[in-house]
């Protein structure tokens, strides 16, 4: 059964200064998104979906695309600002991305399969992909009512920088290990996770790594429809894909699985992460779990 990885890549040209450099984290040289391919690819994922911006795609395949043309099929689909139901128009004065939420909704014609969605610059673990592939395999093949879809979910002590505060959705999960709901979290810091602390270390949180069959794509446009109804006019609100879920979880319109990983989650939200994230990567291909150079 055909899988698709669809990566949420169209901040990366503001965040890599237009993709002239990619800043790099393994031992050869490798960026981040070499490790979470090469990790769909061994859990069987035959497909990526590249969502970018139109304004650098030259850049983005030259310099990421290429890197997987060969190894497996490589696609892509623009999100842009006036990318809208009929009827609607981008308000006057605004200029910031609609959010995650409507990235996948940009790619609803480009997508016909279960599929997995990631962050492009955040490394999951190879058992993240693992889990999801397994998940997507058996779900594609059951018409389940409400549709099941499903969610890596990371302890929160796997997730956070030494340099700062961070934001993570925060899940409440039930005995069954469904999801129940998500709520965003801003200024957790690292003193704050432990025995007996604000957070215990083992609290499930969201990193955007999510598990999807087609059944999803109506849903998340009826969500969309209705962020716009309320938010159309606004120059800042953003359209999330947890939020998306997390309507469809309240209303009882979808199962969301969690799959719980004690991977560790590697992301630059500092630039002082940086240094940690490269011995991260190091330790990784010291034991084993990695060759390098990569490919």
């Amino acid at each position: 059964m055909a899988l698709t990885l669809v990566v949420l890549a169209a901040g990366m040209g503001s965040r890599y200064g237009g993709l002239k450099q990619v800043d790099p984290m393994g031992p050869s040289g490798e960026i981040v998104l070499d490790y979470s391919v090469h990790d769909a690819m061994r859990a069987g994922f035959d497909r990526v979906l590249f969502i970018i911006r139109k304004e650098f795609e030259e850049a983005f395949r030259s310099v990421i695309g290429a890197r997987f043309e060969g190894r497996m099929e490589v696609d892509y689909v623009f999100q842009e600002l006036d990318d809208l139901p009929p009827g609607q128009a981008v308000p006057a004065g605004r200029t910031k991305p609609w959010g995650t939420g409507h990235a996948v909704w940009c790619a609803r014609e480009a997508l016909d399969g279960p599929f997995a969605v990631v962050n492009a610059d955040d490394f999951y673990g190879a058992g993240s992909f693992d889990r999801l592939g397994m998940f997507l395999r058996a779900a594609a093949s059951v018409k389940a009512h409400p549709p099941e879809f499903a969610m890596v979910g990371f302890r929160l002590v796997n997730t956070l920088s030494e340099h700062g505060a961070v934001s993570r959705g925060v899940c409440t999960v039930g005995t069954d290990g469904v999801l129940q709901g998500i709520e965003e979290h801003t200024g957790i810091l690292a003193g704050e996770v432990g025995e007996g602390k604000k957070y215990a270390p083992d609290t499930i949180v969201s990193m955007n790594c999510w598990g999807f069959t087609p059944a999803f794509l109506p849903l998340l446009d009826a969500r969309w429809r209705s962020f716009l109804a309320v938010h159309g006019a606004s120059e800042k609100t953003e359209f999330y894909l947890p939020f998306a879920v997390n309507d469809l979880l309240a209303s009882d319109e979808a199962c969301v699985h969690v799959l719980p990983t004690k991977d560790q989650w590697f992301g630059i939200t500092y630039r002082e992460d940086k240094p940690r994230v490269q011995l991260a990567f190091a330790a990784l291909v010291d034991a084993g779990a990695y060759s390098s150079p990569l490919v």
